[in-house]
Formats: structure tokens, C-alpha cells, sequence
């Protein structure tokens, strides 16, 4: 899976590209070729729950959401507005890159509470995300979702079924106030994370690397998949198969079928590998194998 950076290396990025058969391929040359360029690893913290489950790709009508893998539920349920009206679950890549923001902010500062507006902005458009007009609707909207949802993850344990229950933050991150998006570079205010949510991300961080996260952008499932690749691959001792049906459980929301998915996920995977240069997998008639790997981040920083 990883000769793309091989092949960059020997036939340089032009090279490589003109191999490249699909437009798909193009971007997995592309998204190998930006990461290799990087000379600085920023690091990003997400939940260990999240390497295992993960949110909505795309808008959903049902007022709970639920997904499954190996060990580890995540059930997250909407939150109602003042006349009791369902707000809505978070979805897509902009409700991810916002959780991303929060977690990594609190575990670098070591404090619950994460200051919005310019910081957030800076660091969406740190990740090639501009606010400002369509995109600043959409990070309003998800904002409000996360601030309103209740999350509960179980954890399978020797012996025991292990929940948590409770939210991302403490209060809400409400931007609806701010019609000028031009505004939102002037708003101060901080959220507090949720007490249950942080200490259980201290108890269970997965270290990430945010210019990878840049360079997948918008794409929710290649977000998802390098997530879990960088929590699997660095523990491992032993190539490790993984089935499609497994692969649809965990990564299938809004696929009916695993045949439905596989394109779309083996496009996916491509993409976090691309972005993931140490990782070892295989794709194969029966799903994947995982191969003990180096760290997704080469070297530690928090800045």
C-alpha cells in the first residue's frame, strides 16, 4: 500500500502522477507527495474511543446514533433546542476537525476550558479550512450539534460491560449570535469541556498528526481510517486480518451492503496511507491485514 511514496521518491511527483490511472489515484500521489514535504509533525489528540467508532458521515434524521467494533459502542443522541426540538447528531469531516481542535487544546494547555474565535480560526484555517461564508454556516451548525448531543461509550472489559455517560462540553458553543462571519475573529469566549469526556481522553489519547489531518481534509471516512490506523498499527506484534464484515461494522454507516462499501473504503484507505507513510497494510479477498508499524508521529510536538 505504501509504494506510492517509493514511487514519488524514484519517478518524482510529475512521475508519479502520470502513472497514476484515476483521478482517485492522482489525489492518494498528491496527498503522499504534501506529506512528505512536511518538515514539522503538530500533534493532535482525539479519543481512543473514536479510533474504534466514529460520528455520521453525513446527515442523519434519527435522533441517536450508534456504532460498533471490536469492544467499544458509541451511542450519541441529539439535543433539543428551547422548544424541544431535536438539534440534530454531528456528522461530517467539519464536526470531526472541530473535536480534534477541543481535545487537542485541552490536553496541550492541561486546562478544561478552550478558547474559540481566533484560535479556532486560526487553527480551521491552519488546516485549509477558511470561515467565511458557506463554510462558516457549516462550522456554526456543527458546533451547535456537538455542544448539544449526550454521548455515551461502552467498553467491554475482563469480566465486565464498562459506560460513560455524558457530553463533549459543558455549555454551548453557540455562534449563532454572529451574523458577519467577519465577527467570529473578534469573538473570545471559551468552552469547558465536559469533566467525564476529558478525564476519559486523558485516561485514553490517540496521538495523531494534524498536518495529516490537513492534507485529508474533508474526507470523513480517510479521517476515520487514520485514525484507527494510528491507534492499531504502533501496538501491534503480529500481522493482524481484519474482515470486510468487520470493516463495514465499524466504517459502514450508510452502506447497506460490504459490497457497497468497498470501493469507497478501499479509496479511503488509500488516502490515510498516503498521509501515513510508516503503515503496513494489505488489502485482500477476505479484507485487510495490519502489520506492526512505526508511530503515525515521527516527532512529538504540541505547539
Amino acid at each position: 500500500m505504501g509504494d506510492v511514496h517509493s514511487r514519488i521518491a524514484k519517478h518524482g511527483i510529475e512521475g508519479a502522477r502520470a502513472m497514476a490511472a484515476t483521478k482517485g489515484e492522482r489525489q492518494v500521489v498528491d496527498a503522499a507527495a504534501a506529506i512528505m514535504a512536511e518538515e514539522e509533525s503538530r500533534l493532535g489528540i482525539t479519543h481512543a474511543g473514536f479510533a474504534m467508532t466514529s460520528l455520521p458521515h453525513k446527515r442523519i434524521e434519527e435522533p441517536v446514533w450508534r456504532r460498533s467494533a471490536s469492544q467499544t459502542t458509541l451511542l450519541v443522541a441529539s439535543g433539543h433546542d428551547e422548544q424541544g426540538k431535536p438539534i440534530g447528531v454531528p456528522y461530517g469531516s467539519i464536526a470531526r476537525l472541530i473535536l480534534l481542535y477541543l481535545q487537542t487544546e485541552a490536553i496541550r494547555t492541561g486546562c478544561a476550558e478552550v478558547e474559540l474565535g481566533r484560535s479556532m480560526n486560526a487553527w480551521l484555517s491552519r488546516m485549509s479550512i477558511p470561515v467565511g461564508g458557506r463554510t462558516y454556516q457549516l462550522v456554526a451548525e456543527q458546533a451547535r450539534r456537538i455542544s448539544a448531543c449526550r454521548l455515551t461509550f461502552y467498553f467491554d472489559r475482563p469480566g465486565a460491560r464498562q459506560f460513560e455517560n455524558g457530553a463533549f462540553v459543558a455549555g454551548g458553543i453557540s455562534l449563532a449570535g454572529l451574523s458577519d462571519p467577519e465577527q467570529a475573529n473578534l469573538w473570545q469566549e471559551k468552552v469547558r469541556l465536559d469533566e467525564g469526556f476529558l478525564r476519559s481522553l486523558r485516561e485514553h489519547p490517540v496521538p495523531v498528526r494534524e498536518e495529516a489531518i490537513r492534507v485529508i481534509g474533508t474526507r470523513s471516512m480517510a479521517i476515520d481510517i487514520y485514525i484507527w490506523l494510528a491507534y492499531r498499527l504502533h501496538s501491534l506484534t503480529r500481522p493482524t486480518p481484519i474482515s470486510w464484515l468487520s470493516l463495514h461494522t465499524q466504517f459502514g454507516g450508510g452502506f447497506k451492503h460490504v459490497r457497497q462499501m468497498k470501493p469507497t473504503f478501499t479509496e479511503a484507505l488509500n488516502l490515510a496511507v498516503a498521509v501515513y507513510p510508516e503503515a503496513r497494510v494489505e488489502i485482500d479477498g477476505d479484507g485487510m491485514v495490519l502489520h506492526p508499524s512505526r508511530p503515525a508521529i515521527p516527532k512529538l510536538g504540541l505547539s
